[in-house]
């Protein structure tokens, strides 16, 4: 069953090419109809990419994107490998640019051979994007491409060139930070429910008891996908440091005008064929900047993070089994401050590298089957302090360092403190 199923236009932007391409229909020469569904597709691409009008370009692109919905995945896929096959750089121009460039390498040399080792295929992928639906429909496709490229490792190309599109089509300057509460369309709510990753959704009522007015929910937009959430953050409104995750889930929290801590206990990314471009760091110094001029009593910014990785590393270590809190409270830290090493935990490097203090572990933070599972149940705090948020991010960006509290600190051996040493 295709992924890029609905392609109406979505805003005015949409609508405008959905008009371009209504005009632009009648000088597009188009292969017949009546040409195996599979081969018209791959025609429409060569004539998109040598086409030079733009009506005419926004008229082929709808009509490829049309006939890549009808086609089944196998198809679309192999439309895909000969996207990632057939359109390489000319050799001649790539090899004539790189000899100037080393015979000379000054700028203009420079620039001449980076156009020079583009690939046509991103230019098409350019073109197609001018379709309605194009970002959308270009985004799903991604997704297909990420679920078959390891088994076939010829469609990495084409999947490289999406996410180097991905990155600047889906900057920072282009995305929305908008407040989701109970008032927000359906439609986004019911995508609240179906993209939450790390504490399921069970159902509406539980939705609504998350965006109470003791809870807060925020999430990243973009232009061409308006009704469809990129990422988003839960946000508990709390008086001290919460240490599990039981609590934040309840119906009710207490007074948000009495709250001084926010806790920001889920964040999930919505788009699959968005996988590698980074939001996350955005929105997380975006939500504590809302949070403080909101409610400026709020004093605390911290998370409170699973650690996915946690168990597997410490079953890889053998030994005796993790039966006590101390013993497993120690394993955490000395697993938590090497976040550079092979088994670093996915989590941790995130909130570090976003410039997060390592504040709090917490035994039993979260005892259900999953956390158990995943980490014997601890939970994290990572703590965000906006005065010192980027001294962090500057200091474990350049050598890796763990900026980590004095209660973290008193976990780990002496001898590995003293020696500044972090982890094994």
């Amino acid at each position: 069953m295709s992924l890029i199923t609905d392609r109406r236009p979505r805003n005015w932007i949409d609508r405008l090419w959905s008009s371009i391409a209504d005009r632009g229909r009648a000088y597009a020469e188009v292969p017949a109809a009546s040409i195996a569904p599979a081969e018209r597709a791959r025609l429409l691409a060569r004539d998109l990419l040598s086409g030079k009008g733009e009506a005419s370009g926004a008229a082929r692109a709808r009509e490829l994107l049309d006939v890549l919905v009808g086609l089944d995945a196998p198809a679309r896929l192999a439309f895909c490998r000969d996207l990632a096959t057939s359109y390489l750089p000319d050799p001649d121009r790539l090899r004539a640019a790189a000899g100037a460039y080393l015979a000379d390498p000054d700028p203009a040399r420079a620039s001449a051979l980076a156009d020079a080792a583009e690939p046509p295929r991103q230019e098409l992928l350019r073109r197609m994007n001018q379709a309605p639906g194009g970002t959308a429909a270009l985004v799903a496709l991604r997704q297909e491409i990420l679920g078959a490229v390891r088994a076939d490792p010829t469609l990495a190309p084409l999947d490289s060139d999406l996410r180097h599109l991905f990155a600047s089509w889906f900057n920072r300057g282009f995305l929305e930070l908008r407040r989701i509460d109970w008032n927000t369309p359906a439609s986004v709510l019911e995508k609240l429910i179906r993209y939450e990753a790390v504490h399921e959704i069970q159902g509406w009522d539980d939705l609504r008891r998350r965006l109470a007015p003791d809870r807060r929910c925020f999430a990243f937009f973009h232009p061409a996908l308006p009704g469809d959430p990129l990422i988003f953050v839960e946000v508990a409104l709390v008086q001290g440091l919460a240490g599990a995750i039981a609590p934040l889930l309840a119906p009710a929290l207490g007074d948000p005008d009495k709250a001084d801590t926010a806790i920001f206990y889920s964040i999930s990314n919505c788009q699959d064929g968005l996988r590698g471009i980074s939001f996350g760091n955005f929105l997380i110094k975006q939500v504590v900047e809302e949070l403080q001029q909101e409610l400026p009593h709020l004093r605390v910014f911290s998370t409170l993070s699973p650690m996915p990785g946690f168990r597997r590393w410490v079953e890889r270590r053998g030994g005796d089994p993790v039966t006590s809190e101390a013993e497993t409270l120690q394993l955490a830290a000395r697993y938590l401050t090497n976040p550079g090493a092979k088994s670093a935990d996915p989590v941790a490097r995130f909130h570090l590298g976003n410039g997060a203090r390592l504040e709090r572990i917490n035994w039993m933070g979260n005892p259900a089957p999953r956390g158990m599972q995943e980490s014997f149940g601890v939970m994290v705090n990572y703590l965000y302090d906006p005065d010192t948020i980027e001294d962090n991010h500057e200091t474990y960006a350049k050598g890796g360092a763990v900026v980590r509290s004095a209660a973290v600190a008193a976990l780990l051996p002496p001898a590995l403190v003293l020696a500044g040493q972090t982890g094994e």
